[in-house]
C-alpha cells in the first residue's frame, strides 16, 4: 500500500498532501531534499505534535549521554521497525551499532561495534519526534532506489536507526559533525534533522552532497568541487535533510564558536533507514528484529 498516492487520488488537493506531494517529487527527482524547519512544524503539527511536543524535542539534547568513541560527542540511540503492510512503526530491542570501510565509512572507529546508551521514554513518547518517523516512512515509501546489498529484498519493511547527537566545540577540542569527512551511512534513506544550537557561528555544520564519483574519506580541504551536487546549512530547528544514501554521498564542516572561551554545541537527530539485513550480510546477528522489551513502543504510520 503506498498511502501517499492513495491519498493523493482521494484529496490532492488538501494541504498536508500536496506539501508530502512536493517534498517526495523533488526528492524522487535529486535524490535529495531539504525541508526549512517552519515546514517541518506544520507537517508535525498535522501528524499530532502538539507545542508543548515541539518544544520538549527542541530542548532535549541536555539528557544525552558520553558517545563511545568521539570526545566531543554526546549521544544516544534506538531501533525501529516500519511496516509499511500493518501501518505500524515500533521499537525494537538493543543491538551494538556497526559501519564498515565498505560501507563508505573511514574513521578510526570503522568496523568496531559500538554500544550507545538508549533513546529514553521522554523522547520516544513525544509526539514530534514519532512525526519525523512518520514523515521519513511517508517520503521514503515506493522509492525506487540502488538497493544496498545483502539486504532483504522487500520495499515493506524497514529498520531505522535513530541517533540522537550533541556536537560540541570547545577551547581544547574542535566538534566534529562528520570527522569521517566524505563519507556513506551504510543504509538506503538518510535523513538529519536540527533541535538546537548554542554559541554557533554561521559558517559552522554545512553539509555538502557528493556524487558517488567524490573520494570517500577525504577532508573538506581535499573535496573537488565538480563532484558536489548541492549545498544545505542545518539553522533553524527542525530544518531537514533527506539523502538517498545509497546513491550519493556527503559530508559536513566542523561546529566554531562565535565566543571561543565559550563551549559550542549543536544538537541533531539522525535517521538511518534500510531494509532488514539477510543472512548473507557480515554484520546479520546485529539486526534483531525483536521489540524492545523494557522501551515498548508501537504507534501506527498514519
Amino acid at each position: 500500500m503506498c498511502y501517499l498516492l492513495n491519498k493523493q487520488r482521494q484529496n490532492p488537493n488538501h494541504p498536508f498532501i500536496s506539501t508530502l506531494s512536493t517534498i517526495k517529487k523533488d526528492y524522487l527527482k535529486n535524490r535529495y531534499t531539504f525541508i526549512p524547519g517552519n515546514r517541518m512544524k506544520e507537517i508535525l503539527r498535522f501528524l499530532g505534535a502538539s507545542e508543548k511536543d515541539l518544544r520538549d524535542l527542541e530542548y532535549s539534547g541536555s539528557h544525552l549521554h558520553t558517545d563511545p568513541t568521539l570526545l566531543f560527542r554526546m549521544s544516544r540511540n534506538g531501533r525501529f521497525f516500519i511496516d509499511f503492510n500493518k501501518n505500524s512503526i515500533s521499537r525494537l530491542e538493543f543491538q551494538p551499532f556497526d559501519l564498515s570501510k565498505e560501507e563508505d565509512f573511514i574513521r578510526n572507529d570503522s568496523g568496531k561495534l559500538r554500544h550507545f546508551r538508549g533513546i529514553e521514554d521522554r523522547i520516544q513518547l513525544n509526539k514530534a519526534f514519532q512525526g519525523l518517523i512518520k514523515f521519513k516512512a511517508l517520503i521514503i515509501e515506493g522509492v525506487k532506489i540502488l538497493n544496498r546489498p545483502n539486504l532483504i529484498d522487500s520495499d515493506d519493511t524497514w529498520v531505522s536507526t535513530i541517533f540522537q547527537l550533541r556536537t560540541i566545540t570547545t577551547a581544547q577540542m574542535i566538534g566534529e559533525p562528520a570527522k569521517e569527512g566524505v563519507h556513506s551511512d551504510g543504509v538506503e534513506h538518510t535523513m538529519t534533522t536540527l533541535l538546537y544550537t548554542q554559541n554557533m557561528n554561521d559558517i559552522s555544520a554545512i553539509t555538502q552532497i557528493h556524487s558517488k564519483n567524490q573520494e570517500t574519506g577525504i577532508s573538506w580541504k581535499e573535496i573537488k568541487k565538480e563532484h558536489v551536487l548541492g549545498e544545505f546549512q542545518h539553522q533553524h530547528f527542525l530544518d531537514t535533510l533527506l539523502i538517498v544514501d545509497s546513491e550519493l554521498k556527503h559530508s559536513v564542516s566542523s561546529v566554531n564558536a562565535i565566543d571561543k572561551a565559550k563551549d559550542a554545541y549543536r544538537d541533531m537527530l539522525i535517521l538511518f533507514s534500510r531494509r532488514p539485513k539477510s543472512e548473507s550480510h557480515s554484520t546479520f546477528r546485529y539486526d534483531s528484529l525483536n521489540f524492545h522489551p523494557d522501551f515498548p513502543q508501537n504507534f501506527p504510520i498514519i
